[in-house]
């Protein structure tokens, strides 16, 4: 994560041929996580840079030793202390091993893929080659020589192998030694020149082995922390990309280098190939001109696109005293609003609940004595009436308390498997035995197939009552029963299940539809605001959405989208 007051850098892309409109996103999605990444490709089956280097020089050196063969068969060296006594066999190799040199070479690329066999392959051939060429030459030459030059690069680039290859070598240079003695050949080598060359082979053997492997060791650690690294900017970027935080970067010229999705939102979702940030969002452009000028922006909140929140800007520079590139921040100030209104709601519900305590001992003792006065025959009808009033409003006053209580307490979900059919079908019959509705009408609608939905059944119990009451109550045309329906039913084939509370009155207007989840609002003079707001936030615990639809033609419709079941079938198979 970019922390403040510390030094960011990106990558500026090339700006003649953006990118796609996801890669213009800061962040890369990896899915399940973050890929374990091989740092510039150096992988055993894959050499990287490095190997491929030393492979080709190792085939370049191959061909510059055919070309010292060739001068020694073919030309002018061939004499004392050196002569040609097998001039065929000499010129025979020198020939196929310089056309094997050079294929080698050409090949690199190829062969580096399969390095081992590569390796192995082409220092038998060396070795051959070698060998041949002592056989046909007279003395000692510079033969044995540059063999050690072959041992010692397949040493460095293959260590477990390293004896192997001295050992291949050693037999290779006394072959012609053993063959010139048992033919009695009075142009042998000496022998002890033989043991030294065999004994110089194992000793740079060792030598590049030991090399080899703290080269390979130094190569494995680089690995790791370069893996280490890209993991850490997928990471970085990670959590760029989920920030709610708009964030982008621009250059001196306004081009937006970087932006992540929550920035590309708030400007307005702009097509992937605009980049310019005065065509893309004007305000922000002109307020990041003043900034730059005179040194501080405003603060004061804008939308930078239509139907988009209120953000404030902030910018910052990547490095002190450069203006080269210029890092925006855009914060939702309506996440700012909900920050601020849930610690609101908080600080009130304890504050609330405090109070409310209070008031039911008193208000618990002014019902009962009502309830008292009610039962005495000597009351004349007006008295009736005036204690008739005090359970009313004593009534309505404990639905007020809890209310709020029941805002403070914020109990935990307890989610359940519900047939949504049977549950309607109790949650109706419960209704009407409980209340009388009168003229009014509350009728069940099930679906013909099975619905399964997870949710607390005691908050389905308390959201589903409170949006019944609300239809009973306000859902009526004037002077008309109300006409309520529960209905249970999927959204599309193999979609969620919904419930959904309807009825045939008047409807909510659009501008009050949009606040009537807010806590606090009525637009009843006996009403607390909270029903609503509470039959939400009791929805949302059981990762259930509740929302208002409008009905055609009259009416209103409050649906809860529900979470659907989980069930596991045969050979662990997660069916919802």
């Amino acid at each position: 994560m970019v922390a403040p007051k510390s030094k960011v850098t990106f990558a500026a892309p090339a700006r003649r041929e953006p990118p796609p409109c996801r890669r213009h996103i800061l962040a890369t999605r990896t899915g399940v996580g973050v890929a374990r990444l091989r740092y510039q490709g150096l992988d055993r089956d894959a050499p990287g840079d490095i190997t491929r280097r030393e492979l080709y020089f190792f085939n370049l050196y191959r061909c510059l030793e055919a070309f010292v063969y060739a001068s020694l068969v073919f030309g002018p060296f061939a004499s004392e202390p050196v002569r040609v006594l097998r001039p065929l066999l000499g010129q025979s190799v020198t020939v196929v091993y310089l056309g094997l040199a050079l294929i080698l070479l050409l090949l690199t690329e190829r062969l580096r893929r399969h390095l081992a066999a590569t390796i192995g392959v082409s220092l038998a051939i060396d070795i051959v080659a070698a060998a041949a060429v002592l056989l046909a030459l007279s003395g000692y030459s510079l033969v044995p020589m540059m063999l050690l030059v072959n041992i010692g690069i397949a040493a460095l680039l293959m260590p477990h192998r390293a004896y192997l290859f001295a050992t291949g070598a050693a037999i290779g240079v006394a072959t012609p030694y053993l063959y010139d003695r048992l033919n009695d050949s009075h142009e042998a080598t000496s022998g002890l020149a033989v043991l030294a060359m065999a004994v110089a082979y194992f000793v740079t053997a060792t030598l590049l082995r030991n090399l080899g492997g703290h080269l390979r060791e130094a190569e494995d650690l680089a690995e790791q922390r370069g893996a280490d690294l890209l993991n850490l900017e997928q990471i970085n970027d990670l959590i760029i990309q989920r920030m709610r935080t708009g964030v982008l970067l621009v250059d001196r010229a306004n081009y937006i280098l970087r932006i992540n999705e929550s920035a590309w939102h708030l400007i307005g979702n702009p097509p992937p190939g605009e980049r310019e940030l005065g065509v893309v969002a004007p305000e922000l452009s002109r307020r990041l001109y003043h900034w730059r000028h005179k040194g501080h922006g405003e603060e004061s909140p804008v939308s930078l696109a239509t139907d988009m929140p209120e953000v404030i800007p902030r910018f910052t520079r990547l490095a002190p005293n450069d203006d080269s590139n210029v890092l925006i921040f855009l914060d939702d100030t309506s996440l700012l609003s909900r920050r601020a209104e849930e610690l609101t709601l908080s600080s009130l519900g304890r504050l609330s609940a405090s109070i409310a305590h209070e008031i039911r001992n008193p208000l618990a003792a002014i019902r009962y004595s009502a309830q008292l006065l009610a039962e005495s025959p000597d009351l004349s009808g007006d008295d009736t009436r005036l204690v008739e009033i005090i359970n009313n409003h004593c009534t309505r006053a404990n639905d007020v308390v809890e209310n709020i209580l029941q805002l403070s307490r914020r109990e935990r979900s307890r989610p359940e498997t519900i047939d949504l059919n049977a549950w309607v079908l109790s949650f109706v019959e419960d209704y009407r035995q409980s209340n009388d509705l009168g003229e009014d009408q509350l009728r069940a609608v099930t679906s013909n197939k099975r619905l399964e939905a997870v949710f607390d059944p005691q908050h389905m119990q308390q959201v589903v009552w409170n949006l019944v009451q609300n239809a009973l109550r306000y859902g009526r045309q004037p002077g008309q029963p109300a006409r309520v329906a529960v209905v249970a039913r999927a959204a599309v084939d193999k979609g969620p299940a919904l419930l959904e509370v309807i009825d045939r009155g008047p409807g909510i207007p659009p501008k009050v539809a949009a606040q009537i989840f807010e806590p606090f609002y009525t637009t009843h003079e006996y009403g607390t605001g909270l029903g609503l707001y509470l039959a939400k936030q009791m929805s949302e615990a059981s990762q259930a959405t509740l929302e208002y639809v409008p009905v055609a033609g009259g009416g209103a419709c409050f649906r809860l989208t529900l979470q659907a079941a989980v069930s596991i079938g045969p050979g662990g198979a997660v069916a919802a």
